[in-house]
């Protein structure tokens, strides 16, 4: 029976339940209630048993009904790394080395769309909410994208629950990255051309004060758009794709090597279809010429 006890009373079969990671370290997902006391006394015997084991990184994600734990895991030396709506993950470094657990998610994804139709107009909006509430600026509809979505479903979903027009993907124009935004978190903002597979308006109200199909030319005339730098992007932009001469990026599925799930590469397609339609005839051209080296 001896055998069985580990540290502080606490049995083998009592430590806390944990699965490795792929980085030597330990994730632990707690479900059921549990005394704080017991949890403590859990927690330190489990951590004595990763530190001879050599683990690295341990994790502890607790739900939203386990917050009395936070405090005795913090104690043993546990640090906030992130919350959602419905737990909180707590991270501890066992080793004397240096601390290599990556930091939480650094950068948040927006998104503009650039809506041209066949007529040279854009497709403009006037917020109801935000910095530009009551500013008359019209803006090309804009958003965030969801989490698990990529960035030509935000793009679409986003220009349709604007202003009803449903769209199709072309290209990512340009990016833009700032720092220091929501949360003092990082964003990156991507310009999106979209094609238009419906023309009438239904803004949504409750974040649109107007929406409306403008001239190219007249859009880019507003002294608000003249001005300021990032609009004035996005009217140079709108001004070449309408003279369709400026190559964008559109998303190519990949597959993972971990584990066959399927990602996008956003790349100037044409262009790599070029570089290997070009590759192809050159190979097929030095292989001519090896033909007729050997017949002569």
């Amino acid at each position: 029976m001896e055998k069985l006890v580990f540290q502080n009373g606490v049995k083998k079969d009592q430590l806390l339940s944990a699965v490795n990671d792929y980085h030597g370290g330990v994730i632990v997902e707690l479900k059921e209630p549990m005394d704080p006391n017991v949890f403590q006394n859990m927690l330190k015997a489990s951590l004595s048993k990763w530190r001879l084991q050599g683990k690295k990184g341990v994790w502890i994600k607790l739900p939203i009904e386990l917050v009395n734990l936070v405090e005795t895991a913090v104690k043993e030396g546990f640090w906030y790394h992130h919350a959602e709506p419905h737990y909180l993950m707590l991270v501890y470094w066992i080793p004397e080395t240096e601390n290599t657990i990556p930091a939480n998610a650094s950068h948040r994804v927006g998104i503009g769309a650039i809506v041209l139709n066949d007529k040279r107009e854009l497709l403009v909006v006037q917020e109801n909410s935000g910095r530009l509430k009551g500013t008359a600026v019209w803006k090309i509809p804009t958003g965030i994208v969801e989490e698990g979505e990529d960035i030509f479903e935000g793009a679409i979903r986003e220009v349709k629950e604007e202003t009803g027009i449903d769209t199709e993907f072309m290209e990512v124009l340009a990016f833009r990255q700032t720092h220091k935004v929501l949360f003092g978190k990082s964003d990156l903002f991507f310009i999106c051309m979209m094609r238009p597979l419906s023309f009438d308006i239904q803004k949504q109200d409750l974040e649109i004060e107007a929406a409306q199909w403008m001239p190219i030319e007249e859009y880019a005339a507003l002294p608000f758009v003249q001005k300021h730098g990032l609009f004035k992007y996005i009217k140079d932009l709108c001004l070449v794709k309408a003279e369709r001469n400026y190559p964008g990026f559109t998303p190519v599925p990949v597959t993972s090597f971990f584990d066959a799930s399927t990602s996008f590469l956003y790349c100037n397609k044409d262009g790599l279809d070029q570089e290997s339609s070009a590759s192809s005839s050159l190979k097929e051209d030095l292989e001519i010429e090896t033909c007729k080296t050997i017949l002569i």
